[in-house]
């Protein structure tokens, strides 16, 4: 059996890890994958500040290289060069998007502005009062109560920005829904999940149905799952 080109440094719980595992799925890329959590050995052995996911390419060429590619940005420009089909790109007019850039924008703001409303606004608080089983459901809505005000927020602002049916730009399913699908997934399975719009849940359905989706789901908070 060969041994895949490539290996995926992160745990299946980080949301930014399964944002690319989601695409190497889709796209038919074989990898194996390193399951570690953030700031743990083997995250700073393989990303100067211990962060998620860093992509390590063996071979280039036929050489081998052992390249450490960080950052999920640049490790999703890498996959598109390398596997342009089946594209997780868009094309101007597709959804809301008057340009192509807009995709970029909508991943950028999602990984900037909806990952700490999401992970360490509620989601990580609710899971360890879960956990923890010393509070009661009213007090954890009590003492997270202006993170869900400012999720609610951000949840609106980034439905204004979604097609009104189908992916995120419309017909076309992009980079755009494989970052987003990782938070709302972790949200949906949190009593906060009830945050999420008609609009919002119809998209989660229909990712759902995704084969990458079906895929990465093991090792998730949306089945029960912890961080390793």
């Amino acid at each position: 059996m060969t041994t895949p080109l490539y290996t995926i440094i992160g745990t299946p719980f980080s949301t930014f890890t399964r944002s690319i595992t989601l695409a190497l799925v889709h796209k038919g890329i074989p990898f194996t994958q390193v399951r570690c959590v953030p700031h743990s050995d083997t995250a700073y052995d393989n990303h100067p500040f211990g962060f998620l996911p860093t992509l390590v390419i063996h071979e280039i060429g036929g050489k081998t290289v052992n390249l450490k590619l960080r950052e999920t940005a640049a490790i999703a420009r890498y996959i598109d060069r390398i596997a342009p089909q089946p594209s997780l790109l868009i094309s101007a007019g597709q959804g809301k998007a008057v340009i192509e850039e807009q995709l970029w924008e909508f991943v950028s703001l999602v990984g900037a502005h909806g990952f700490p409303a999401v992970e360490k606004g509620v989601v990580k608080p609710r899971v360890a009062a879960i956990d923890g089983g010393k509070l009661t459901d009213s007090a954890v809505r009590e003492q997270i109560k202006p993170a869900v005000e400012h999720l609610q927020k951000l949840l609106s602002q980034v439905e204004e920005l979604m097609a009104d049916e189908g992916y995120v730009f419309g017909s076309q399913l992009s980079w755009a829904d494989f970052f987003l699908f990782p938070l709302l997934a972790d949200l949906k399975a949190v009593p906060e999940g009830e945050l999420l719009s008609p609009r919002l849940v119809n998209w989660m359905e229909k990712m759902n149905k995704l084969e990458a989706v079906k895929a990465t789901t093991p090792g998730t908070l949306s089945v029960g799952a912890r961080p390793p």
